[in-house]
């Protein structure tokens, strides 16, 4: 039997819903895409704008660092992996 892909965030398996992301964002000329959950892609999205992530690259090692994602992934990591809940937003 086969080990589960993991999630590039949160590293947890990945369930049935899986959502491709651009590490650098498509429209900064990334390429690449990565699997996340849903919740982990929204996330992303919710808490860091593509310039952001364009400067933080494929290093997902800088994101979970980051004190934002850092209680994100905290919080995540003992749910399933189908779980899902709103994502709360940054203010900017």
């Amino acid at each position: 039997m086969s080990t589960p892909t993991p999630c590039w965030l949160c590293a947890r398996p990945l369930g049935h819903k899986v959502e491709w992301h651009h590490p650098v964002p498509k429209s900064r000329g990334g390429r690449e895409t990565v699997p996340l959950h849903p919740i982990c892609h929204r996330t992303l999205h919710a808490h860091f704008t593509n310039a952001e992530l364009q400067r933080i690259g494929a290093d997902h090692a800088k994101l979970r660092d980051k004190p934002e994602l850092s209680r994100f992934l905290a919080w995540i990591a003992d749910k399933p992996p189908e779980f899902h809940a709103p994502t709360r937003t940054r203010r900017r």
